[in-house]
């Protein structure tokens, strides 16, 4: 729908640019051709608020401002009728002419590229409501900070609601976003775990996300030089990096991510035992109250975690380092944790049992491509992570699902069927994929996190 309309009303303008700029003096059939035109944008602008896809809540906004604009400009035109026509300068009709297209580009670029997705359907009891907070931690400096200051992770709650003062407590799970990713991009599966008696914390992790706020209150955007380098060693460009400095950068990613996603669990712990908050906590959305009957429902002994690609990888190594870990899924994340060191140059592969259930998704394209990848790694003395702990996992699941590609594991598809192309979204109904996604992933926390049934899965679905 954005896109139609830009399209139209770029047109429109555009052809009454050219026609001007090969008229002379301005005349009164230049200013009815103007009239026109504003009067067909104006036309086009109206008809797209009544139909369906316009009344998008994302969209209304952005029509209505561009009506504004348009009657604007009509009651301008209109105060020129009677007046001295002069001379164009093509040049000031074309700088108009453009001024105008982008800034129709500027409000109807939002509306095409994001939907007005607002979630899944949930299949449990509860009502989902949402909390959030930002957690200070004063041990670490920011490594991406010039100034010195302390690590800040935020955190985002999703539980069912009205269950304060009930004597049995929400299994806790935590959700680590992707590289250059968001806490939202699983929303569908966090409201579809809180409906059914979970309590979800979502984080962000600074400048590996796309975007975040601070506790100043300042919006903090991806690091550019970590996102260089994870598109480059992730690309065919990756053969740039030997394997030391390989290695060298897996561990820092993790190191960074793993101490945000323990720094959090310790918290949560933290105030659990003491039904208060300390110093760490920054409230900026919601009172000490709410948090404390958010984490007064939570079971922080019974705690899951899980991922998106990069955060798939962090929840893995964690379900290694900590004992309170009882299950984990990694949602198509390579497990970059697993590598322990480098021999004949060659990165080095965890060997050890794991010691956790953990359940992992892998797109379609990689499912069909794995076994020939897997035969040429072996052949240079290599081995590949993920294969490797599911090896020796004793409760190990792998599937995947038909027709996907790496951002149909997330809720972005959905939001933006744009940049979900543009990432990596395949042919797979994202709706009926994600669907899928949070189904299993309910069954296997209420299996290890609420000890209901035994869990099985199917190679593909």
């Amino acid at each position: 729908m954005g896109l139609t309309v830009f399209v139209v009303l770029a047109g429109l303008e555009i052809a009454l640019a050219i026609w001007t700029c090969t008229r002379g003096r301005e005349s009164s059939a230049q200013r009815k051709a103007r009239l026109v035109v504003r009067s067909i944008q104006l036309a086009v602008v109206i008809i797209a608020l009544l139909v369906p896809a316009g009344q998008q809540w994302r969209f209304i906004p952005v029509l209505c401002f561009l009506v504004v604009l348009l009657v604007i400009s009509m009651v301008v035109a209109l105060a020129k009728r009677g007046k001295e026509g002069k001379s164009h300068k093509p040049a000031a009709v074309i700088a108009s002419c453009v001024a105008y297209v982008l800034i129709t580009g500027i409000l109807t670029i939002p509306a095409f590229l994001f939907t007005g997705y607002d979630g899944l359907p949930t299949s449990g009891e509860y009502r989902v409501v949402q909390a959030s907070a930002i957690l200070v931690d004063e041990s670490r400096i920011d490594p991406f900070e010039l100034d010195g200051s302390a690590r800040e992770v935020p955190v985002h709650f999703y539980y069912p609601a009205g269950t304060e003062g009930r004597e049995d407590e929400f299994p806790l799970v935590v959700f680590s976003h992707g590289a250059f990713g968001y806490y939202q991009s699983n929303t569908s599966t966090y409201e579809e775990l809180a409906s059914n008696g979970y309590v979800v914390a979502a984080l962000d992790h600074p400048h590996h996300a796309f975007f975040t706020t601070d506790t100043d209150g300042r919006t903090v955007i991806v690091d550019q030089g970590f996102l260089n380098t994870a598109l480059e060693i992730s690309s065919q460009d990756a053969t740039k990096f030997d394997a030391h400095e390989q290695l060298a950068i897996y561990q820092d990613w993790m190191t960074l991510r793993t101490a945000d996603v323990s720094f959090v669990l310790d918290e949560l712990k933290q105030a659990d035992r003491s039904a208060a908050l300390d110093v760490s906590w920054h409230l900026a959305d919601n009172s000490e109250s709410e948090i404390l009957a958010v984490l007064d429902v939570a079971d922080v002994a019974r705690i899951g975690l899980m991922g998106h690609s990069m955060g798939g990888a962090t929840s893995v190594e964690l379900g290694r380092q900590r004992e309170d870990v009882s299950a984990v899924v990694c949602l198509d994340g390579t497990m970059l944790g697993e590598y322990t060191g480098v021999a004949d140059g060659i990165l080095a592969v965890d060997e050890e049992p794991y010691p956790v259930p953990v359940l992992e998704f892998v797109n379609w394209e990689t499912h069909n491509e794995l076994a020939q990848s897997m035969e040429e790694l072996h052949a240079r003395g290599g081995k590949y992570p993920n294969d490797e702990l599911m090896r020796n996992a004793e409760d190990g699941y792998t599937t995947t699902i038909r027709d996907t590609l790496h951002m149909d594991f997330t809720d972005l598809p959905l939001l933006s069927p744009t940049l979900g192309n543009m990432l990596g979204s395949g042919n797979r109904n994202t709706v009926e994929a994600m669907t899928i996604v949070n189904s299993l992933v309910l069954d296997f926390f209420d299996c290890y996190l609420k000890e209901h049934g035994s869990f099985t899965v199917e190679e593909a679905y």
